[in-house]
């Protein structure tokens, strides 16, 4: 099955990705209300205007090479054992971010409004927040993300 890509944008101005079956389906998924913004939970989205890609097969490179446009690049097979290393080298990595960040525990939404509007210094904090306040700085402009308890081994207060 071949997967569309499409570049997504909430109203609050956050750009993602998006993958679909096909454009029947990604409106199908935007009419229901399926569609929402990892950043701040919004409901309104909208694709944004991209590039076509026409796929000719003209050009294409020998097995085992990509074809970038910009020059080939070596592509190297990962086996299974490879991609499990990748893969948990990546959490670890992102653990230690999340670990290394100041936990103000329910003072979250407070303090990240302090170093928006630069009453405080500015820095990586992590703590908890209500669906209230995280949309109320969305609203702000103040780009916040939720992180799963099992990238936070303190279990934020």
């Amino acid at each position: 099955m071949t997967l569309k890509v499409f570049d997504l944008q909430c109203d609050s101005g956050h750009v993602f990705e998006g993958w679909f079956g096909s454009s029947e389906s990604y409106e199908s998924q935007r009419a229901n209300g399926l569609l929402t913004c990892p950043v701040c939970n919004t409901h309104n989205v909208v694709r944004k205007l991209t590039a076509a890609r026409v796929n000719t097969g003209a050009g294409r490179e020998p097995s085992g090479v990509a074809n970038t446009g910009a020059g080939a690049q070596p592509v190297a097979a990962l086996d299974g054992r490879q991609v499990a290393q990748l893969q948990a080298e990546m959490l670890r990595q992102i653990r230690a971010l999340v670990r290394g960040a100041e936990n103000v525990g329910a003072r979250f939404a407070e303090e990240a409004r302090r170093i928006h509007d630069g009453e405080t210094r500015g820095r990586a904090i992590r703590g908890t927040a209500t669906e209230e306040e995280r949309q109320e700085l969305a609203r702000d402009g103040i780009a916040v993300m939720p992180v799963p308890d099992f990238l936070d081994d303190d279990r934020l207060q």
